[in-house]
Order: C-alpha cells, then sequence, then structure tokens
C-alpha cells in the first residue's frame, strides 16, 4: 500500500523497526500520532531522547538506571549477600514483581549462543566474577531461561565462580524448558525462586 506522505512512510518504518510491531500497526500507531495535537507529540519524542540519552547501565549490576547505580543496589535493606544472576532487565523485573526476593542482581546483557555469534566477552562475566571476588556475597542464584543456551551459560558462570567457594544455586524448573522469565506467572516464577536448587552443572 502506497502512503500519501513520505513522512508518514518513514514514521510508519521506524514504528515497524520495533518488536512485534507489524507495518499496519505500525500505521495505526503513527495515524493516531498524526492526529495528536503536535505539543503532545514533541512531549512523546522528547522523553524518547531522553531516556535513550540519560539512562545508563548500572556501574555495579548493570540494571537501566539514570544515576550512577541503580536504586535495587543503592538500597541498605537489600541482603548484599544473595546475588541474582538474569539474563536482562525483563528478568529481573518479572523478579521484584513477585516480591520474595530480596537479594542483588546482576545483568549480563544476554545468554552466551555461538550460534548468534555471542560468547562471553559480550555478556558481563568478568564484572560478575569481580564482584564476586570482592564482596561479601555468599549465594550466586543462576536464574536463567531454561533453554540449551541458558544451560550453556549457567555451566560457564559455574565453571568461574566456583573457585571462590560460593554457594552456586538455580531457580527449580518451575519454569518450562524453553520458557523465558519474563512470560512466565508470579506463582510459578515464586515457587521457582523459593526452591532453588544447588547448581550441578
Amino acid at each position: 500500500m502506497q502512503l500519501p506522505s513520505r513522512l508518514i512512510e518513514s514514521a510508519v518504518d521506524q514504528m515497524a523497526s520495533l518488536p512485534g510491531i507489524g507495518r499496519r500497526t505500525a500505521l495505526r500507531l503513527v495515524l493516531h500520532m498524526l492526529a495528536r495535537d503536535e505539543e503532545r507529540v514533541s512531549d512523546f519524542a522528547e522523553s524518547m531522547v531522553a531516556m535513550r540519552q540519560g539512562v545508563k547501565p548500572c556501574t555495579t549490576c548493570h540494571n537501566p538506571t539514570e544515576d550512577g547505580v541503580c536504586n535495587i543496589c543503592a538500597n541498605p535493606h537489600r541482603d548484599s549477600s544473595t546475588l541474582c544472576v538474569v539474563e536482562d532487565i525483563r528478568d529481573l523485573l518479572a523478579l521484584e514483581s513477585v516480591g520474595e526476593y530480596r537479594g542483588l542482581y546482576h545483568i549480563l546483557g544476554g545468554v552466551i549462543s555461538p550460534m548468534d555469534g555471542v560468547g562471553p566477552v559480550d555478556l558481563t562475566v568478568e564484572s560478575l566474577v569481580t564482584r564476586v571476588q570482592s564482596t561479601e556475597v555468599k549465594e550466586v542464584i543462576l536464574a536463567l531461561p531454561a533453554s540449551m543456551e541458558g544451560d550453556t551459560t549457567a555451566f560457564y558462570l559455574a565453571k568461574r565462580i566456583q573457585a571462590h567457594d560460593i554457594l552456586l544455586t538455580t531457580i527449580a524448573r518451575g519454569v518450562s524448558v524453553g520458557e523465558a522469565l519474563q512470560y512466565a506467572d508470579e506463582a510459578t516464577l515464586s515457587s521457582s525462586l523459593l526452591n532453588r536448587l544447588p547448581y550441578k552443572g
């Protein structure tokens, strides 16, 4: 379908580049924005630019934040002896929504996937090892996807961490194999976290 304006076409192309947004949905969203008053559209655009420019990884756990250290790492009431390793921010938010876990996090930024060209050097593995070496961490929970890539990553991390006499656990497999944490319901996540098991490798 040919659109009446190259500017609309360009906006639709950008909107359709977002995950889960097809061209039909992109066109509907763009036309909705076109119908809004100019000030609201400017506010929307400015908030996106401000977010992209202002949000940086936490210097400790790599959680997105506009401060140097995120609100979880800066919270003195969190249990600093327990560290939960997750793939990305969506998994952290999923676990936080359950309200059962009161420790700290470490975001890897992905999982090891040779097929996708992702290796340990592409993840925040070294800063995780440094945290385990230099802080009071006593337990590391591997809350990674129940997939081949997740298991490969867990095995690699276990080899890097076990030398430091740390209790290494993994969330119970109440989360289905192949299922991402962010799609699991809260009851399943809560059960998986509370019934975590020693990591066997």
